[in-house]
């Protein structure tokens, strides 16, 4: 029998182990710690997205996949990285940045003073396209916008090498605005729109787009001729200047290492940024990934639980098209109670478990001040609950408990998944919150009728 175990342990011994815990080192996200974390995000001239993570939380492994197509999809451009919140190390740097669950995403923009970023927590989709937009809205914009009037002033204004994209579109690209930061005090980058006809004609442009560099003094200008993507092109300025240094993981591991007192300053600096909280974190994992300071039990003396609130009942028909059934009316959680068959028992069911889930779900979102949509209680009594059980074609109107959203400004309900296994935990009932949050699932219409005052057709999904 030793054998076998023997074995075992030694294939888990040479399976390969990731200190950053969830991403490995073949990962496009940026893996960032204590030590790099000034270096790579605070003090760059891009912009940065950066997960705080444990490696435990499931959130964290389903959110993987996009985060690392949304890493590649902005290489180049910005900064996706992630730092693992549940090594120690690392503990007080999340602490400082206020993470209280997983993951936390936050989004960090370059502002005049270097070093001191703008931080603001991203509350979108967690799907690659979303966070990729989100993130390229915020990457800054340091081209010149050029017409004919002011064209050869910003030319002649100096010596220094500059660089011009002749480009058919008004808006400024994601592309551009990434190679003006990476040659940000080196090179000047304009952008002049086709319609300018003086400088198209001036410079000789046929084609668009068309990137043209000046080197400065009395050189001729250079036609870009390569491939529209970054890395030939920043080869090709590179002939005039040489991009800002912007580390890449490898250096910064290789650096991590040092106890050298620079590497000190810098955290020291670090902790100036943002409100020194939670120094010691010691992350458990709770259904609502929340992060609890180990020293929790030692400050406080031992607590009674406290109720959660329940939430609120809509007893009346009128009450519920007034708040869930109107024409301008957002997003409702609704659970449809049935009949009691006892109401004088004290065992749990399933009405009671749905509802005190939900209770236990806004109670959360309510302490930490996130925006979530109201959920109410429908009883039996209430006939606008049975006849919007009728309408959706729901069954078991007096023995069932249904939990639904509607939103009757866009027209569209969903069912909860697991009504018919009677499955109402806070875990299974927290994620299709989760999923309705960020937009995630399908969406069946609502059928005419049940939306008061609203007989025309309803909006797209």
């Amino acid at each position: 029998m030793k054998q076998p175990i023997l074995l075992v342990a030694s294939l888990l011994a040479a399976l390969p182990v990731s200190a950053d815990g969830i991403y490995t080192k073949k990962s496009p996200v940026l893996q960032v710690n204590h030590k790099t974390y000034n270096q790579l995000i605070a003090d760059s001239n891009h912009t940065s997205i950066v997960e705080f993570y444990a490696p435990w939380c499931g959130h964290c492994q389903n959110l993987k996949p996009a985060y690392e197509k949304a890493a590649k999809n902005l290489d180049g451009l910005a900064k996706v990285a992630a730092i693992n919140c549940d090594d120690d190390d690392n503990k007080p740097l999340c602490g400082r940045m206020g993470v209280q669950g997983f993951p936390t995403l936050k989004i960090m923009t370059p502002s005049r003073k270097s070093g001191n970023p703008t931080v603001e927590d991203y509350q979108g989709a967690r799907s690659a396209k979303a966070i990729v937009d989100a993130v390229v809205d915020r990457i800054p914009n340091h081209v010149k916008r050029l017409t004919d009037k002011d064209l050869d002033a910003w030319v002649e204004k100096d010596e220094e090498p500059k660089a011009i994209l002749f480009t058919e579109k008004g808006t400024t690209s994601a592309l551009i605005r990434a190679i003006a930061i990476d040659f940000l005090g080196s090179i000047k980058v304009g952008q002049v729109r086709s319609k300018e006809t003086g400088a198209v004609e001036k410079f000789g442009i046929e084609n668009f787009p068309t990137l043209v560099l000046l080197p400065g003094g009395n050189k001729e200008p250079i036609v870009y001729d390569g491939e529209l993507k970054k890395k030939p092109i920043v080869e090709f300025l590179g002939q005039v200047a040489a991009p800002n240094p912007d580390p890449a993981p490898a250096k910064a591991k290789a650096k991590s290492s040092s106890k050298s007192k620079s590497s000190k300053s810098a955290e020291t600096q670090s902790s100036t940024v943002y409100d020194d909280e939670a120094e010691n974190l010691k992350p458990t994992e709770s259904p609502d990934h929340k992060v609890i300071p180990d020293d929790a039990k030692e400050s406080k003396p031992a607590s009674v639980p406290i109720k959660t609130p329940e939430i609120k009942t809509l007893p009346t028909i009128e009450i519920l098209e007034s708040l869930c059934l109107g024409p301008k009316s957002g997003t409702c959680v609704l659970a449809l109670l049935p009949e009691p068959k006892d109401p004088d028992s004290d065992l749990p069911n399933p009405a009671q478990t749905a509802v005190l889930s939900l209770s236990d779900i806004a109670h959360k979102h309510a302490q930490r001040q996130s925006n979530l949509f109201p959920f109410y209680s429908v009883p039996a009594i209430n006939t606008g609950g049975k006849t919007l059980r009728a309408e959706l074609r729901l069954p078991g109107a007096t023995e069932t408990v249904e939990i639904i959203a509607v939103n009757g400004r866009r027209g569209w309900w969903r069912r909860y998944d697991n009504s018919e296994s009677q499955d109402f935990s806070v875990v299974s009932v927290e994620k299709w919150i989760d999923s309705i949050r960020l937009g995630d699932g399908k969406k069946e219409k609502l059928p005419e009728g049940v939306v008061a005052g609203k007989e025309d057709e309803h909006d797209e999904l």
